[in-house]
């Protein structure tokens, strides 16, 4: 971890090394397809991370706005790469919202018993083209 002010770290690299991403080339990819903004604007996978620099990063459903503390290049345990950011309230609400509902959504959902028979087995093709019926 480094500390100094006029020290930088590549972005795809200092996502791997915050456990954003499992590989480089995810976090590469990811900043190439536009889930990373740095400073409200695109990034590229070349800029520089400094602290202080303000990121927001789109890892499925979830959105991260984040805040640089520190800096690394080497990726280490879970509790030493998640000193190396601190997450804002703001976001952190909104992904707990957001996690519950779709936890709501999927509430109302129950599997079938079993696996479908001959009979359910026709009316669920009847019912996937219409003109069968």
């Amino acid at each position: 971890m480094t500390d100094s002010s006029d020290a930088s770290v590549r972005l795809d690299l200092w996502l791997w090394a915050a456990r954003f991403f499992r590989t480089r080339s995810l976090a590469k990819q990811a900043i190439e397809t536009g889930k990373v903004d740095a400073a409200g604007q695109r990034a590229k996978s070349s800029r520089a991370v400094r602290v202080g620099d303000v990121l927001a990063v789109t890892r499925g459903e979830d959105v991260f706005e984040i805040e640089v503390r520190a800096l690394s290049d080497k990726r280490g345990p879970a509790a030493v790469a998640q000193a190396l950011y601190v997450e804002s309230d703001d976001s952190r609400a909104r992904r707990v919202a957001a996690l519950a509902a779709r936890q709501a959504e999927r509430a109302g959902y129950q599997a079938p018993p079993s696996r479908p028979d001959k009979r359910a087995r026709r009316l669920i093709r009847a019912l996937g083209d219409i003109d069968a019926l």
